[in-house]
C-alpha cells in the first residue's frame, strides 16, 4: 500500500477538478444539443500535409495560435506554454527569461549544456535542437513571426530523433497567413522593454511577403543580470492552384546574464541548519558574472504540391549556422578563481520530404529526412583571477585552451504511418520509423600547453521504432483512445567527449575522453478521452507511462565543478493530465492539472556534492513537481475590455543531490517547497487599429524556487567568504513585475 497513496491523492485531487467545471459542462452540453461541431485539423509530422480531424488521432495533441498567446500578455513563449499548456513546467536555472529550463511530462528541453534532453523541437520543419548537445536557444526563435504552436505528447517515431517525451512543433507566419502590419511595444519593471513588429503583403496573383523583428532589453531583477536580443525574421514565396513554396531567412543575436543558482540553507557538521544567501537577498548571485552570446543565420526552402485533390507533396532544405561564447566567473576556494569561456561554431544542413495520401479509408503518410552537421568547440581558462567582496571575478590572467573539439554526426530517418478507418467511429493509427545515425569526433588535449590531437573516434547507432494506436468515437462529443509508441536519442559530441568516470570535464568548458555512450530508447503508453460539448467547452483526461532505458545523465564527480555522462539502466514518468475550458456568461475558464510520478527503475549510483547516492528502484528523480495546478480566467468586461488573470500552483519538488533524503551532515529533507502564484493582466481596445493592456506578474511578490540542487557553498549569508559548507542551492522565482504596452494594427 506504499506506493498507492501518491496515486489516491492524485486521483482524489483530479475528481475535485473535474468537479470544478463538471456544472458548466452539463449547462454547455444542455443548451448546444443541436450545434454543429466544429472540426479541428492537426499535422501528424514536421512537414505540411493534408492535416488530419484531431479526434483520429489516438493521442491528445495541444495546438495553440498567436493570439491565444497574445491575449496572455506573456512575456515570452517559455513562459506562456509554463502558464497555459498541460503539463508543462520552468525551472528558472539560470535566471535569465530566455535560457528557460522547460519540462513536459518529467522530460526536459533546455538551453544548458548538461541536462537530459527529451523533447524534440522543429521550426518550419527543420529541427532546431543544436547538434552540440541536443540544447534549444529559445532566445534564437522568431516569437514575433510564430503563428501556431503544436505540442505532441508521447514517444512518436515520426517526429524522429530526441523525441522521447514529446516534440514541440512551431510555424511561422507568412503574408497569406498575417497580412498587414502589427506593432506592439511593451515596456515595465527592471527597464524592461520589448518591440514586436510585423509586416504581410499577398498579391492577386499568390506572391506574398513577411518581414517580422523583435528588440528586447532589460537590466533584469536580479543584481547584474541585464539581457538584451534581436531578430530578423523574412519570407517570400508564391502560392498557386496546385503549388506553394516560400524561403525564410532568420537572423538572430543575444547577449544574456544568467545569475544562475544562489545559496540557500546550509549544514554544519553538527547537523545545523544555518541561513544562505537566498534567504538574505535573492537578487543576489553567487558569483559574478556568467555571459552567454548567441548568433544565429538560418535559410530554409520549403515548398508543398497538390498531386491531386488527395495526394500532397512537402519538401523542405535549410542550412543552419550559429555560434555561442560563454564567459563564466568561478570561485573554486576562498584564494583561488577563475574565468571558464567556452567558443561553439555549428553548421547544420539536411533535407526532408514527406508525402501524404488519402486512399479510400487510409490516410497514408510517408517520408525520408537527412540531417548533418559540422561542430567546432573550444574551451579556455583564464587563471589567477582576484575575487572581491562582492564576488567579482576579474583581475585573471591570460586564458590558455583547456580542451577542443571538432566532430561531425548525420542522422538519416525514414518513416510511413496510416490511420485506417475501421469504420466511421473507429481509427487505428500505425506508424515506424528507422533511425540510422554516427557521430564522430577528435579531442585535442592542451595538458602539456601544446595541443595533441586524440585518436578520431567515430559512433554508429541503429533503431526502428513503432507506434500503435487506436481512437473511437462513443458519440458526437466523447471519443477515447489509446497510444503505444517507441522513439530513441543518440548521444551527442559532448556527451561522447566527456563520458569516462576517471577524465571528469567541466560544463562547458571541458572535454576529456569519449567512450562509448549507448543510444536511449523511449516506450511510453497513453490512454485518454477527449469530451467535446461545444466551440467553447470541453474537457480531456490522459493517463501515461514512459519508460526509459539508458537515459544519458551528468554526473558530478569528487573533483569540485567536474562530471561526466554516464548512462543510467532505467527511468520512469507516469502521470495524469487533466484539462476542461468552458464559457460562463462573459467569462473564459480554462483549468488544467497534472500529476507526475518520475523516478529511477533500477538501483544505482549518482554524485551529489561531495558524496555518493545510492539509488533505489522507486527513487524520484530530481527537480520535478509530482502536481501542478493552472487556472486561467478572462472576463470580457465590456466590448472593449477584457481583465483576467492566471494562478499556477505546484507542489514541491526534490533537490538534485538529495534524492535519498541525506545530506553531508546526515538525514535532512533539502526539498524545494511548493507555491502558488497569481498573475493579472487587462487589455482595453481603443479602437480597431489601437490596444493597450497591462500585465502584474507574481502579485503578491511571493517568494519561490523553481530548482534545487545540493553544492558546496564558500559563502555565508552575507555573500562573505567563508569555511566551506554543504548548501541547498536553488533557482529563484522572480519577484513582482508590472508591464505596460500597446499593440497597433493596420
Amino acid at each position: 500500500m506504499k506506493n498507492a497513496y501518491p496515486q489516491l491523492k492524485a486521483t482524489t485531487l483530479a475528481v475535485a477538478v473535474a468537479a470544478l467545471f463538471a456544472q458548466p459542462l452539463i449547462q454547455a452540453q444542455e443548451t448546444n444539443d443541436k450545434k454543429l461541431q466544429a472540426v479541428e485539423v492537426v499535422g501528424t509530422s514536421p512537414l505540411p500535409g493534408l492535416g488530419i480531424e484531431k479526434n483520429k488521432l489516438p493521442y491528445d495533441v495541444q495546438t495553440i495560435n498567436d493570439e491565444a498567446v497574445y491575449r496572455s500578455k506573456s512575456l515570452n513563449l517559455t513562459e506562456f506554454m509554463a502558464n497555459n499548456l498541460t503539463g508543462v513546467n520552468v525551472n528558472d536555472v539560470q535566471g535569465s527569461p530566455f535560457q528557460g529550463d522547460i519540462t513536459y511530462r518529467g522530460f526536459r528541453l533546455s538551453s544548458l549544456l548538461g541536462s537530459p534532453q527529451g523533447l524534440s523541437v522543429y521550426l518550419d520543419g527543420v529541427r532546431v535542437n543544436e547538434p552540440f548537445g541536443d540544447v534549444v536557444n529559445w532566445d534564437m526563435l522568431p516569437e514575433a513571426a510564430i503563428g501556431n504552436i503544436t505540442l505532441v505528447p508521447g514517444s512518436n517515431p515520426i517526429y524522429g530523433l530526441n523525441t522521447l517525451g514529446g516534440a514541440l512543433a512551431f510555424t511561422t507566419k507568412s503574408g497569406l497567413t498575417a497580412p498587414g502590419t502589427d506593432i506592439r511595444v511593451s515596456m515595465g519593471s527592471y527597464m524592461r522593454m520589448r518591440a514586436d513588429v510585423s509586416y504581410g503583403t499577398k498579391s492577386g496573383d499568390g506572391w506574398h511577403n513577411f518581414i517580422s523583428g523583435t528588440a528586447f532589453r532589460e537590466d533584469g531583477w536580479r543584481r547584474e543580470s541585464e539581457g538584451k536580443l534581436s531578430n530578423i525574421f523574412f519570407k517570400t514565396g508564391r502560392q498557386q492552384s496546385d503549388v506553394n513554396w516560400d524561403v525564410s531567412l532568420l537572423v538572430g543575436r543575444s547577449n544574456l546574464l544568467g545569475n544562475g543558482l544562489l545559496p540557500s540553507y546550509g549544514y554544519k557538521d553538527d547537523g545545523t541548519r544555518v541561513n544562505g544567501m537566498y534567504e538574505t537577498d535573492r537578487r543576489w548571485a553567487y558569483t559574478y558574472i556568467d555571459r552567454t552570446r548567441n548568433e544565429l543565420n538560418m535559410l530554409n526552402f520549403n515548398l508543398q504540391r497538390m498531386l491531386d485533390g488527395n495526394t500532397e507533396l512537402a519538401t523542405n532544405a535549410y542550412l543552419r549556422y550559429s555560434t555561442r561564447r560563454t564567459s563564466s566567473g568561478d570561485a573554486e576556494s576562498a584564494s583561488e578563481a577563475v574565468t571558464n569561456l567556452t567558443n561553439t561554431r555549428q553548421t547544420g544542413y539536411g533535407t526532408s520530404v514527406n508525402l501524404t495520401k488519402i486512399l479510400d479509408a487510409h490516410q497514408i503518410t510517408t517520408g525520408v529526412s537527412l540531417d548533418a552537421s559540422r561542430v567546432r568547440y573550444g574551451g579556455y581558462q583564464a587563471p589567477d583571477c582576484e575575487l572581491d567582496d562582492t564576488r567579482f571575478v576579474d583581475d585573471c590572467a591570460a586564458a590558455e585552451s583547456v580542451v577542443s573539439v571538432r566532430g561531425n554526426s548525420y542522422a538519416v530517418g525514414m518513416y510511413a504511418a496510416d490511420t485506417y478507418a475501421i469504420d466511421p467511429a473507429t481509427h487505428l493509427t500505425a506508424a515506424a520509423r528507422f533511425n540510422h545515425a554516427k557521430v564522430a569526433n577528435t579531442l585535442t588535449r592542451y595538458d602539456t600547453g601544446a595541443g595533441v590531437d586524440q585518436p578520431r573516434e567515430s559512433f554508429s547507432y541503429n533503431s526502428l521504432n513503432p507506434s500503435l494506436g487506436i481512437s473511437r468515437k462513443l458519440d458526437e462529443r466523447v471519443t477515447v483512445f489509446g497510444n503505444l509508441g517507441q522513439s530513441n536519442r543518440v548521444p551527442t559530441v559532448i556527451e561522447l567527449g566527456c563520458a569516462d568516470p576517471a577524465n571528469g570535464c567541466r560544463l562547458p568548458t571541458g572535454l576529456q575522453a569519449d567512450p562509448y555512450l549507448k543510444q536511449v530508447i523511449a516506450r511510453t503508453l497513453e490512454i485518454g478521452t477527449r469530451w467535446k460539448l461545444s466551440d467553447d467547452s470541453g474537457y480531456t483526461a490522459s493517463v501515461y507511462r514512459s519508460d526509459n532505458s539508458n537515459d544519458i545523465l551528468f554526473i558530478p564527480t569528487d573533483k569540485a565543478g567536474l562530471g561526466y555522462f554516464s548512462n543510467f539502466s532505467k527511468t520512469r514518468r507516469q502521470g495524469l493530465d487533466l484539462s476542461a475550458y468552458t464559457r460562463v456568461s462573459t467569462v473564459d475558464l480554462r483549468i488544467s492539472y497534472s500529476y507526475l510520478h518520475a523516478t529511477y527503475q533500477s538501483d544505482g549510483e549518482l554524485f551529489g556534492g561531495e558524496r555518493e547516492i545510492a539509488i533505489s528502484k522507486g527513487t524520484r528523480i530530481a527537480g520535478l513537481p509530482s502536481h501542478t495546478l493552472k487556472l486561467n480566467a478572462d472576463w470580457h468586461a465590456t466590448p472593449k475590455m477584457i481583465v483576467g488573470g492566471t494562478v499556477i500552483a505546484a507542489s514541491s519538488q526534490v533537490t538534485q543531490g538529495n534524492e535519498d533524503g541525506n545530506t553531508e551532515a546526515g538525514p535532512r529533507n533539502a526539498r524545494v517547497d511548493g507555491y502558488a502564484l497569481l498573475n493579472l493582466h487587462a487589455s482595453y481596445e481603443a479602437d480597431k487599429k489601437l490596444e493597450y493592456f497591462a500585465r502584474v506578474t507574481n502579485v503578491f511578490d511571493t517568494r519561490f524556487a523553481t530548482y534545487g540542487l545540493m553544492a558546496n557553498s564558500l559563502f555565508d549569508t552575507t555573500g562573505a567568504l567563508s569555511s566551506s559548507t554543504t548548501s541547498r542551492f536553488v533557482a529563484p522565482g522572480a519577484i513582482r513585475a508590472l508591464m505596460l504596452g500597446l499593440r497597433y494594427r493596420f
